[in-house]
């Protein structure tokens, strides 16, 4: 399985791509604005999209790229969210207002798109991909994923703070890679918490919950692009970047657009 970052940045600005990951070249894992930079191939080739919440850095691409190659297409996209994210993208996206109802267009029996509702705890099975609903704690319904195919698993958090639930179900995996959110430096710690989004602080205080008898790369996701370079330093103060000294107890990295993972 491979896993390509499209875009991982916590906000818009030269270079950055908001979240987006292409599973294998069917499954894409939100549709931040790194779609935008797939050619009409590689949308055409997308059978699935797995929506982890409603947020705008997460969805934005996916009515433009519906635009750009439904019609070309000889079934529907299949969208795969919480009802509480299928309901905002009926609600203030494909409205007719702000983007046509590609739910119904051309017609209610043959759409462009098509909505399937998720639940935590669920397993699909997609493209011969296995895919797990993982807990997510945000301020809108949110999840995470865990992917495979039948070796270990990619595992995304999602937008997030402070989840115990997720760690219980994380450390029962075979992990080969975890993603994971850090948006905000330790400085706007405050409004991470408010906003429930981890900073480097909270994060120490997450990767402590991982079952110690499991090593894995961790890659830091999320980062507002004014604050990368002072997250990623905070970062290293607890922990360090590479398998290597006496004190290193993870292996952390920092994600970057174009990065491939071989899963």
């Amino acid at each position: 399985m491979k896993v390509r970052v499209l875009g991982c940045s916590g906000a818009i600005a030269k270079g950055c791509r908001t979240t987006s990951f292409l599973v294998d070249g069917d499954v894409l894992v939100d549709a931040g604005t790194g779609v935008g930079d797939l050619t009409l191939d590689e949308m055409r080739g997308i059978n699935h999209v797995l929506l982890t919440h409603s947020h705008l850095d997460h969805i934005a691409a996916l009515p433009l790229m519906v635009d750009a190659i439904a019609a070309q297409r000889n079934s529907p996209l299949k969208v795969h969210a919480l009802a509480g994210t299928i309901n905002a993208l009926k609600t203030h996206i494909f409205n007719n207002v702000i983007w046509p109802d590609f739910t119904r267009i051309p017609s209610v029996a043959a759409p462009f798109v098509s909505l399937h509702e998720i639940v935590v705890g669920q397993t699909l099975e997609l493209a011969g991909k296995r895919v797990e609903v993982l807990p997510a704690v945000h301020t809108v319904p949110a999840v995470g994923f865990s992917i495979s195919a039948g070796a270990g698993c990619w595992v995304f958090t999602g937008d997030t703070e402070r989840n115990p639930a997720l760690w219980r179900r994380i450390n029962q995996l075979d992990v080969a890679a975890l993603v994971i959110e850090t948006a905000f430096s330790n400085r706007e710690k405050d409004l991470a918490k408010r906003s429930l989004h981890l900073s480097p602080h909270a994060l120490a205080n997450e990767l402590d919950c991982i079952d110690k008898t499991k090593k894995y790369p961790i890659y830091i996701t999320h980062t507002k692009p004014a604050e990368t370079e002072l997250i990623m330093a905070e970062i290293q103060k607890f922990d360090q970047t590479t398998p290597f000294g006496p004190n290193v107890s993870h292996d952390i990295r920092w994600l970057r657009a174009g990065q491939e993972f071989e899963v």
